[in-house]
């Protein structure tokens, strides 16, 4: 599953499984990436918003593995919404990665995060935000570049406006809060979708009707949320810090049936504990 790849629009492989690093603290964050990459993790995700790109980046660059063969993403902080701030941003990862390129960067919301949800979706500073991303694609500072948290008017908004589409848009999607519209809207206009928090923040791990079906299969409900995802056509962004997590969640080589798909789908699970004090798990978009 680890050598496993989707095609961005742009003809770049992006490995289907990634590691997400957020709350990874920056000073263990180098370990934990190269624990994955030993594992056979070729994916690793970070953000400005995370403060551990230089971890990430040191785990990158001293892992044994050639740069080449390890896609790096990262994601432009939601608050920067001007061509200036941005272009200094995107150089400011390069420089804190200690990376020439990066794989792909991501504007991380539509909106600030101490405004999620406001009525203003930030059309303009968003359309400032990703000239810059076009430009450093340009010169090849980036190899792709996407978008995070965009509904269907954000992404409309660079759709119609903007020089190079999205060509991701990565999302909170699990079993129990899966944004079918979203991705189907997303794949329909050339995107990839990635799902982020795929076993929902751990909360998930006490569903018992989901629990009864990762017993039929003979997997964990992490590994049975995770192919979930990568069966609706997704990538899949498990974060964890502990190798023995990393390797179970890379042992996903089942397939669920259709009539358990279906049966996953209708499942409602939304509690995200203390969780809920972050924006993007507020139910609020």
């Amino acid at each position: 599953m680890l050598k496993d790849t989707m095609t961005l629009p742009n003809g770049v492989a992006i490995p289907k499984l990634a590691l997400g690093t957020w709350m990874i603290e920056d000073d263990k964050a180098a370990e934990a990436v190269k624990a994955a990459i030993e594992i056979g993790y070729r994916h690793i995700d970070t953000a400005q918003a995370y403060a551990n790109e230089r971890g990430v980046g040191e785990g990158v660059r001293t892992c044994g593995v050639p740069r080449e063969e390890i896609f790096v993403q990262t994601k432009l902080a939601a608050e920067i919404k001007d061509y200036e701030g941005a272009k200094a941003a995107i150089q400011g990862s390069l420089d804190t990665l200690g990376l020439e390129y990066i794989d792909l960067m991501i504007i991380h919301s539509p909106q600030p995060w101490g405004e999620w949800a406001v009525e203003d979706r930030f059309f303009e500073g968003n359309l400032a935000a990703w000239k810059a991303l076009e430009e450093a694609l340009a010169a090849g500072k980036l190899r792709a570049i996407g978008v995070s948290n965009f509904q269907k008017q954000d992404l409309d908004n660079l759709l119609q406006n903007a020089t190079v589409k999205p060509m991701i848009n990565q999302v909170l999607a699990h079993v129990g809060n899966t944004p079918f519209e979203l991705i189907d809207y997303a794949h329909a206009n050339g995107m990839l979708v990635e799902a982020y928090s795929p076993i929902a923040h751990g909360k998930i791990l006490d569903n018992p009707e989901i629990g009864a079906i990762a017993e039929k299969y003979g997997v964990t409900i992490p590994q049975l949320c995770i192919r979930y995802i990568l069966q609706l056509d997704c990538l899949a962004l498990p974060k964890t810090a502990n190798p023995a997590h990393m390797k179970s969640n890379a042992e996903v080589d089942f397939e669920i049936s259709a009539e358990d798909m279906d049966a996953l789908k209708a499942i409602n699970a939304k509690d995200y504990g203390d969780a809920s004090v972050f924006p993007v798990y507020s139910g609020k978009a």
